[in-house]
């Protein structure tokens, strides 16, 4: 094989440093950002917000090698008035407990009798001297605000279902095993309320290889399982769904309705789930009436006990564009509270500028990633104003006149008309979110698919999600409309929407079938 020499020309991109912050930074929610920038601000000296102004005498910079600003001219004022003279000041002498010669230092003083009560006469606010305790001593709150906050924070705190079951058991009179028993089921219960575990299965986890052991244990966690059952809230320690509505029926008054609930409740869950009275009256032998009443009662019941005291964090959605009501149109600007305010810190810049050499090498490179830093930033609001701005240009109906007037968007139409790519449309819209005068919408909300009409034009899938609320909304309650009818009745709309179709809105919208919405 012969070797030679060849020449090729390529072109290539290469993503830079600069360039995979910048692409990185675009696809971060508001949220992350903001993490993003703390990280930065705790590893990079040059960076710091441009509201937090740093004494210069404290890093050893002279004064004199940088310009004086006005705010600095204004604080030196400021000084020299504060110590100037002022005109002497009349004031109530102040008595020190400490230095008073009434205070009695002798044994004799502190032995003498005091006449005053210990309750004071209210004029003088007494509370005990912790002194001789040492320093360890804790901190006495006397303050009104301490106290409210103190309220607030005990206002806040949060009691979990373990807590609560494990302080309705202090009062119970129990032996150590039971009661151990007992704490042991408490702790086995999962955030419904519910035991996923079988006894036997508790058991054996404990017991091991002793049968003894075993036999023991499956005894006293029936026993535990039994008070568990009559504690707060009704139907906790159940292990099924059956067997939690039943505990809560037991609480309910003794009536007809209620003893056909029980039994409702005794027949398969997919009976009751289906609403499917007639095998409901076939299997319990009750009437039509009584089981319509057991239906109602059962649906006032919680399937969740457990879940009122589960500590659900709530992320609020901060929106990242304000689009506000300006004359005949919309004003689009961006929330000033998400956008960090960053620079780069000029007295460390300028200290390196002074000591250049190979020990700043380094100390350069930082400086030109907080440069960078901060240009991605701004060039990230940038383009998500941009994004936001076509949007709204494209989309105007909607600010208008709500949902129904969305049209048909793609990110295609929004990238040709940017310049941008498809991609970066994506990384913009994606946990970005946007304030209207119809509430927060996600920037995504305002692109979908469009359905065929008769007049050749094409209709939003938004829109007809919309449709299909309203017309869900405004239908009989003895006679919900079927899939098949509500896709008739967008066809008299002058949309052609498939009966499959149309389920994929229903249940995107989380509506449920016309059968489950059929009022008893």
């Amino acid at each position: 094989m012969k070797q030679g020499l060849s020449l090729r020309v390529s072109q290539h991109l290469a993503l830079t440093p600069q360039l995979q912050q910048s692409i990185r930074l675009l696809q971060l929610s508001t949220l992350e950002l903001s993490q993003e920038v703390e990280q930065m601000l705790d590893e990079n000296p040059f960076l710091e917000r441009s509201d937090e102004t740093a004494e210069r005498e404290d890093f050893g910079v002279n004064q004199a090698d940088t310009p004086v600003t006005q705010d600095a001219r204004d604080f030196e004022g400021a000084q020299e008035a504060a110590s100037a003279p002022s005109a002497p000041e009349i004031s109530a002498p102040v008595t020190d407990s400490s230095t008073s010669p009434e205070t009695p230092n002798s044994e004799s003083d502190a032995d003498a009798p005091l006449e005053e009560s210990w309750e004071g006469d209210g004029s003088v606010e007494t509370a005990p001297d912790d002194s001789e305790w040492g320093s360890d001593a804790p901190a006495r709150k006397n303050n009104n605000d301490d106290e409210e906050t103190d309220a607030i924070e005990l206002a806040r705190s949060h009691e979990t279902l373990q807590q609560h079951l494990h302080r309705q058991a202090l009062s119970l009179r129990l032996s150590d095993e039971d009661r151990a028993a007992l704490h042991f089921l408490i702790e086995s219960l999962n955030d419904d309320g519910y035991l996923e575990d079988s006894l036997e299965e508790l058991a054996a986890a404990l017991a091991g290889d002793d049968l003894e052991e075993f036999e023991e244990l499956q005894q006293r966690f029936l026993m535990a399982l039994g008070l568990l059952h009559n504690m707060e809230p009704a139907g906790v320690g159940a292990r099924d769904l059956a067997e939690c509505l039943g505990l809560q029926l037991l609480d309910e008054r003794n009536t007809e309705e209620t003893r056909a609930a029980i039994a409702v409740c005794k027949q398969p869950m997919e009976l009751l789930a289906k609403r499917d009275v007639k095998r409901l009256v076939a299997a319990t032998g009750l009437s039509e009436a009584l089981i319509k009443a057991a239906i109602v009662i059962i649906g006032r019941l919680d399937p969740k006990p457990g879940r009122r005291f589960v500590n659900l964090e709530r992320n609020l959605v901060v929106p990242d564009v304000l689009v506000l009501k300006s004359g005949k149109g919309f004003k689009v600007t961006l929330n000033s509270d998400v956008m960090p305010r960053l620079r780069v810190h000029d007295i460390y810049a300028n200290a390196l500028k002074q000591h250049k050499g190979q020990q700043g090498a380094a100390l350069q490179q930082r400086l030109q990633e907080a440069r960078w830093f901060i240009k991605n930033v701004q060039q990230r609001f940038e383009t998500i104003l941009r994004v936001s701005t076509a949007i709204v240009e494209r989309q105007k109906n909607f600010f208008l006149h709500g949902e129904l007037a969305m049209r048909p968007l793609v990110l295609r139409e929004i990238a040709d008309e940017l310049g941008l790519h498809e991609s970066t449309i994506s990384r913009v819209t994606t946990a970005k979110y946007m304030s209207t005068p119809f509430g927060t919408f996600e920037l995504k909300y305002f692109f979908g698919s469009g359905l065929g009409t008769e007049s050749g034009s094409n209709a939003s899938s938004t829109a007809v999600r919309a449709l299909i609320k309203q017309f869900v909304a405004a239908e009989s309650a003895n006679k919900p409309l079927s899939d098949n009818q509500i896709s008739d009745m967008l066809r008299e709309q002058g949309i052609e929407c498939a009966r499959r179709t149309v389920a994929k809105y229903r249940e995107a919208l989380r509506i449920a079938p016309a059968n489950l919405r059929k009022t008893l």
